[in-house]
């Protein structure tokens, strides 16, 4: 079970995560990020509440960032002790741009 949260302020977009990301709760963040991106320049996800997070939500977030590369920016913040360690074993901390609670 995941929560999906956008708060969007103009050309940012904040998507706050919580519960699992996995091969069942993938599919609804891939949704948000190929239909709720248009005229996002900023995009911010924050991981606070994030428990778990498989390689199947990985792909998610790195699709999202290969997109904010060509429209703006994206940074992952609050990215709990966990959740850091997966990045940073699948190289994650090197590409993209973490906020660490």
């Amino acid at each position: 079970m995941m929560n999906i949260i956008q708060n969007r302020n103009n050309n940012q977009l904040v998507i706050v995560l919580e519960g699992r990301l996995d091969i069942s709760t993938a599919p609804d963040l891939d949704k948000v990020v190929n239909n709720d991106l248009d005229g996002v320049t900023e995009l911010v996800f924050d991981l606070e509440k994030l428990d778990y997070i498989s390689s199947v939500g990985l792909r998610v977030l790195l699709f999202a960032q290969k997109k904010m590369n060509r429209q703006g920016s994206m940074k992952v913040i609050n990215v709990n002790e966990m959740v850091m360690d997966v990045f940073a074993a699948m190289g994650f901390a090197d590409i993209m741009k973490i906020e660490q609670k």
